[in-house]
């Protein structure tokens, strides 16, 4: 039975009895009120209440016979803990029980008056939504099926003081179950990894539990969620820039090895371990947004998969002639492969880019760049694992 209906039937036996008029003659008194039998601070309707302020639920006399406090959060409620006293005339929280900022709660409490009247009271109140909130912006979304090298990765709308506080309210678990751990770049981005990359059929759960924890001073959280995604065949493809090739691997099993054209002298391509971010069947490339001028504006770019966040893409390329893939490497730092304007299902882009996940690993070998750095997109699996390890905030 819910607290609604709970409420509503022991208020309407209390009304039958009073209107048949038994209450006042058993009882020898006028019932009161809900609210006069029932005082609960906060009272109902409050809102900003503040997480130092205490919730009580009193009664003038008789006792409490129940009395739940509950968070309301998207996915249920989570109980407040607390005890009724030995006298039963109140009900306070137990221990340091705290509440957390922009939250809702509920208060249901049953009592008998000293007549041995029953009353119940449900009351709702909102505590204080602080003006300077932590978010954290996560990827992969929930639900998504995605490639074996996804690293799971957070960006906070606001500088982090206290890490360990933040990283032990997040949590990324595995089943089949596998070690996890958590990396800070910088003061704003906390990543998740395995030692190796992610078993194919793996369900990955991360936990957000940021609501109530101080990140920093006057900085709060406010998140409760739950992001689930799912772990989907292991591909991984190898670009040789030397060689202007790339091979592409289902597992153990070899699927084909494409001709492609790389950075050229100019702008070489990242070499290491990139992951793929997004997938854009068509978008724009303009060499102002990546610091190359004027030098290109290129409206209709097909088959896009981005490897970087500074901007390098692997995607296909209609306006290169076709001796060029195999042959030279004339690009601006991107990986391109053999396409035709609007995108084709049978060029070599095409191929790729249906057997692409988000999430999927592109290493670049033999290129005259230095190493993507592991914060450049998801390049953490270009770290030691040690050294990963050594970037979490928690023993």
């Amino acid at each position: 039975m819910t607290a609604a209906v709970l409420t509503l039937a022991v208020l309407t036996a209390a009304a039958a009895l009073a209107g048949c008029g038994l209450a006042d003659v058993v009882a020898g008194g006028k019932p009161r009120s809900p609210e006069e039998a029932i005082r609960v601070s906060p009272d109902d309707g409050t809102k900003d209440v503040r997480p130092t302020d205490r919730v009580v639920v009193r009664v003038p006399d008789g006792r409490l016979e129940r009395v739940a406090v509950s968070r309301i959060e998207d996915d249920g409620s989570t109980p407040v803990p607390g005890r009724i006293a030995p006298d039963g005339l109140s009900w306070r929280p137990s221990g340091h029980a705290r509440l957390v900022p922009a939250a809702r709660y509920t208060v249901d409490a049953v009592a008998l008056d000293g007549h041995g009247r029953r009353s119940a009271r449900h009351t709702t109140f909102t505590t204080y939504v602080p003006p300077h909130r932590l978010v954290g912006f996560f990827t992969p979304e929930h639900g998504a099926t995605v490639g074996t090298g996804m690293i799971v990765s957070l960006e906070f709308n606001r500088p982090v003081a206290d890490r360990a506080a933040v990283e032990r309210a997040v949590s990324a678990t595995a089943r089949p179950a596998t070690e996890v751990t958590g990396h800070w770049f910088g003061a704003r981005r906390l990543d998740f990894r395995p030692r190796a990359r992610w078993r194919p059929g793996t369900q990955v759960t991360m936990d957000l539990r940021l609501r109530g924890v101080r990140a920093a001073p006057g900085v709060l959280g406010t998140q409760r969620k739950t992001v689930r995604f799912r772990i989907g065949r292991d591909q991984t493809s190898r670009v040789d820039a030397a060689a202007h090739t790339m091979t592409v691997w289902r597992g153990r099993r070899r699927l084909a090895t494409l001709p492609v054209t790389a950075g050229g002298p100019g702008s070489p391509t990242y070499n290491g371990k990139m992951v793929i971010l997004e997938r854009h069947a068509v978008t724009r490339m303009d060499g102002d947004t990546v610091g190359f001028g004027a030098e290109y504006d290129i409206p209709d770019v097909p088959h896009a998969l981005r490897l970087t966040t500074s901007g390098t893409f692997l995607h296909g390329n209609y306006w290169a002639p076709p001796r060029t893939f195999g042959g030279t490497n004339t690009s601006h730092g991107c990986v391109g492969l053999r396409d035709i304007q609007g995108g084709g299902p049978d060029t070599p882009a095409g191929w790729f880019y249906e057997r692409s996940l988000v999430g999927d690993v592109v290493e670049v070998v033999n290129s005259r760049d230095r190493e993507v750095a592991p914060d450049n997109g998801l390049g953490g699996w270009n770290m030691p694992w040690q050294e990963w390890r050594a970037g979490s905030a928690l023993p």
